[in-house]
């Protein structure tokens, strides 16, 4: 039996309270409460900094159209209330960060495609087959779109760099995708270009770097390529998922179920035709495709896909810094790689970066106006 989804990009109902954040909204402290819809993905009107508005947690609906706003979520930081959406949003990038390990300790070598293919369609195929639900309408296309980007176009970039570069510089071109995301808010979700995100995000990049990069790195050029190429990939898709949202009676293990299946059934011819045959699958590659597939794939993604439609997506993309601190710890712990001062200092700078892109930024307060008939020079002129 398959259920469909509701009206085309309709908004996930309420699940809790909200952030607005409205495109041009207001930065004053006294914004308005609204009821039943976000101000998110509009231009104009919004919640000021201390407004909160209840609405959708997973992506706010435009209330004149049927069209998916921005999120539930504003551009501004993460309330106190969502500090365990937050925390469990972390678990999909930390996990993310064993990818390195696995990738070059368990899979074999020479076929990222391949990988990328184990890791996405038959985690995809098993959450629709589970949640019993199919996209409907305009929602195909956008499944597509979002599985390709998400993890059609990204996985097997992600492979490519982690076979070609070592683990630090890989991992540090991933740590650009929360600077794109930014810059990608203004034109996709009508954000105003944050300059607390920009430098937060370049702090995060300096010290992902100081922790993973050393003197010997060496660097290739088509794995600089392909690092980058799945940082700004991984971007747009983060940033389209926040700006379409979560139809209507859709929840996140089949979101997710869709875009795993989409990007899954678009590497599979590319996979045949570019790798040829699978390589050979013993029981220690299988383990690592079982958990890049299971935890890594289906399980985290769930949870990537619901945090997003609940956090503002700056503040989301911040946490995937979690991706190459993690790589690194277990590089130190697995793989005896050393952390010098320097490293831990970088450890420090990313984890700053990380712990304040949840927050908002801060607002200048404006003088309170003086009372009618007390302006400056009333006095003087006789008023």
């Amino acid at each position: 039996m398959t259920r469909g989804t509701g009206t085309a990009g309709a908004a996930v109902p309420p699940s809790g309270t909200s952030e607005a954040g409205g495109a041009g909204g207001g930065t004053g402290a006294g914004g308005a409460a609204v009821r039943g819809r976000t101000g998110a993905g509009r231009t104009g009107g919004g919640a000021g900094a201390g407004g909160p508005a209840r609405g959708p947690a997973a992506g706010g609906g435009d209330p004149r159209g049927g069209r998916a706003g921005a999120g539930g979520a504003g551009a501004g930081g993460a309330r106190r209330g969502d500090l365990p959406r937050t925390a469990l949003t972390a678990l999909a990038p930390a996990v993310w960060g064993t990818t390195y390990l696995v990738t070059t300790e368990f899979l074999p070598a020479g076929h990222p495609l391949f990988a990328g293919l184990l890791r996405a369609l038959p985690a995809g195929l098993v959450a629709v087959a589970w949640s019993r639900t199919l996209p409907r309408g305009a929602w195909w296309g956008k499944a597509a779109v979002l599985g390709v980007l998400n993890i059609g176009l990204f996985l097997p970039l992600l492979f490519t760099a982690a076979e070609r570069l070592p683990g630090g510089p890989a991992a540090t071109l991933g740590a650009a995708q929360p600077l794109l995301v930014a810059l990608l808010a203004v034109p996709v979700l009508h954000e105003r270009l944050s300059a607390w995100r920009l430098g937060w995000g370049a702090a995060g990049v300096a010290g992902v770097g100081l922790v993973v990069i050393g003197p010997d790195a060496a660097l290739d050029g088509t794995g600089i390529a392909a690092g980058l190429a799945g940082a700004a990939t991984m971007a747009l898709g983060v940033t389209l998922t926040k700006r379409w949202g979560r139809p209507a009676g859709v929840g996140p293990l089949a979101f997710a179920g869709w875009q795993l299946s989409a990007g899954g059934l678009f590497l599979l011819p590319l996979t045949f035709a570019v790798e040829g045959p699978p390589p050979a699958i013993g029981a220690h590659a299988a383990l690592g495709y079982l958990w890049l597939g299971l935890v890594g794939g289906l399980i985290t993604y769930a949870l990537w896909f619901q945090g997003l439609g609940a956090l503002p997506v700056t503040s989301a993309a911040l946490l995937a810094l979690l991706s190459p601190l993690v790589a690194a710890v277990l590089g130190a712990a697995v793989l005896g790689q050393a952390l010098g001062p320097v490293q831990l200092a970088g450890f420090g700078l990313a984890l700053a970066a990380l712990v304040a892109g949840q927050l908002p930024p801060p607002v200048r307060r404006r003088p309170p106006a003086p009372p009618r008939g007390k302006e400056p020079g009333a006095v003087a002129a006789g008023r």
